[in-house]
């Protein structure tokens, strides 16, 4: 975790990605971490569960998704941690995903897994894109969390 004089708290998995866009997997300002859309890999950047792609570099099929979902969860439970968080603290998620039908079977399913809850207590959202920027990948999500570090 990276500190700076903005008051800024910066994490990253330092996979190549970040250094070629430019950008920081979490940011935490005073109370709330905000993370980057989380994809599908593990700890080397190698992808997790890659879409099987046609000869135009688009997916064939979406049985991955559920398995990419899960990954992307853990990535951020990682990044989370790195500032004393957990799911528990999330209050806002984001998905987006390349086929509704298949995104919203699969993440039904792994949200309540990850959250050990059939209930989970955040916001959520679930959008249909064209395309995210890594083609092996079909899903996407961001999160918003907030620590309560106020001592009663």
């Amino acid at each position: 975790m990276t500190d700076t004089d903005s008051n800024k708290k910066f994490a990253n998995h330092g996979v190549p990605w970040e250094a070629d866009f430019g950008y920081n997997q979490a940011v935490q300002v005073k109370d709330t971490i905000y993370l980057s859309g989380q994809l599908s890999h593990d700890s080397d950047g190698t992808f997790i569960a890659p879409a099987k792609l046609d000869k135009d570099g688009r997916p064939v099929d979406y049985s991955q998704m559920e398995q990419q979902i899960r990954q992307s969860y853990v990535n951020a439970i990682k990044l989370l941690a790195e500032f004393g968080a957990t799911l528990d603290d999330v209050v806002e998620e984001a998905l987006f995903v390349l086929d509704m039908p298949a995104g919203f079977v699969a993440a039904a399913k792994v949200r309540k897994e990850m959250y050990k809850t059939s209930v989970p207590g955040c916001a959520s959202s679930i959008v249909g894109v064209s395309t995210l920027a890594q083609p092996v990948q079909l899903v996407e999500i961001t999160f918003r969390a907030v620590i309560d570090r106020h001592e009663s």
